[in-house]
């Protein structure tokens, strides 16, 4: 037994003797390998990055310009919003409370909101006209929460706190979440009205909701000129931020209050310049499909219009009425009223018939 161990322990000690001094050269080469490869990290790639960045050519005008107006969009969002946040909301009675919110949309733009919520019977969600705020409709939703009823103003994008340039299907569902088995309605003001109609046109939408408002809907909408029309849709895709002068509608008086007019143009968020292409492309192409599908149009609605507007077509609310197909809808014209008509001197009697309607709606569900 001690042979056969003599005999083994030559050959595992040989083996170590082999071994041993390769692991050692071994070892020697891949400290010479770790420090060649440190020193190439910390000598030559820096200055070979700093010559190549050196080697590259300026920004072109283009990026510099870009980068130049993102910013500038930035900042103007942020000043916007803070002007939003500022704006009146009414008195804090104890009866209802307000507050202002960001909600984010299905593109990820941040969408402003405002919201008066007492204790509810029922919800109405505003859509503002264009190129004003949801702010301006602060003493409305002041006699709407008098009679219980809460309300939410967004506003659009590019409007208002908004940043970017539509998630509203995202927002109702956020608010039916968050007041659950409460009754919903929609509204809307001039091209408002005509989202509204088009959102509620949707299957999912016309479920989610008990009726709809529309005040002075844009539904018929003509161009200022007609080589607006003519190029609007190429122009929306090769330059769809440029501004058309003639497609803006300037000097048409939309109240006759002298006050209501003088806050409307003296606010910081009343945009008063003219339109981006795409977005007199986009109500030109909604105020086509609605006309188109009046007979289509099943949610129960209150179309209310002043017979004086000079902005919106009193006759294409009246078409509406008589060719949907609702079995709800009720219409009322306002003799001599203009455009903004919870502006007008009547704006509590306009104001009232609003609220009567989605009461008298609320009895038949």
């Amino acid at each position: 037994m001690s042979s056969v161990e003599t005999e083994i322990e030559p050959l595992t000690s040989g083996a170590s003797n082999r071994i041993i001094p390769l692991l050692k050269a071994l070892r020697a080469s891949l400290i010479f390998v770790y420090t060649f490869f440190l020193s190439f990290l910390l000598f030559i790639l820096p200055r070979r990055r700093r010559l190549s960045t050196a080697a590259e050519p300026p920004p072109s005008p283009k990026k510099h310009l870009r980068r130049r107006w993102l910013v500038r969009e930035e900042e103007d969002t942020c000043r916007r919003r803070a002007l939003a946040q500022d704006v009146g909301m009414g008195r804090d009675g104890g009866w209802y409370r307000w507050s202002t919110s960001i909600f984010y949309g299905v593109r990820n733009n941040a969408l402003f909101c405002r919201s008066w919520v007492p204790g509810c019977r029922g919800i109405l969600i505003i859509i503002h006209g264009l190129n004003e705020h949801g702010g301006r409709y602060a003493d409305f939703a002041r006699l709407l929460t008098s009679c219980n009823f809460g309300v939410y103003a967004m506003d659009w994008i590019g409007h208002g706190g908004s940043d970017g340039l539509h998630g509203y299907g995202a927002f109702l569902e956020k608010i039916r979440s968050e007041n659950p088995g409460i009754p919903c309605f929609l509204f809307g003001h001039s091209t408002g009205g005509a989202v509204v109609l088009k959102a509620a046109s949707h299957p999912h939408i016309e479920v989610m909701v008990e009726g709809i408002i529309l005040t002075s809907p844009a539904l018929r909408v003509k161009p200022a000129h007609p080589i607006v029309g003519a190029v609007a849709p190429i122009f929306s895709l090769v330059a769809p931020r440029f501004q058309f002068k003639g497609a803006n509608k300037r000097g048409i008086p939309v109240s006759r209050d002298p006050a209501a007019l003088l806050a409307k143009y003296s606010d910081p968020l009343v945009y008063t310049g003219p339109i981006r292409v795409r977005t007199g492309h986009e109500i030109l192409r909604i105020s086509s499909y609605l006309m188109r599908n009046f007979n289509s149009v099943t949610v129960p609605f209150f179309v209310l219009h002043g017979t004086a507007d000079k902005v919106t077509d009193p006759l294409a609310s009246q078409d509406l009425y008589d060719k949907a197909a609702s079995k709800f809808k009720d219409i009322k014209l306002y003799d001599g009223f203009l455009h903004d008509l919870l502006f007008e001197p009547e704006r509590e009697e306009i104001a009232q018939d609003i609220i009567n309607w989605m009461e008298k709606r609320l009895f038949t569900i």
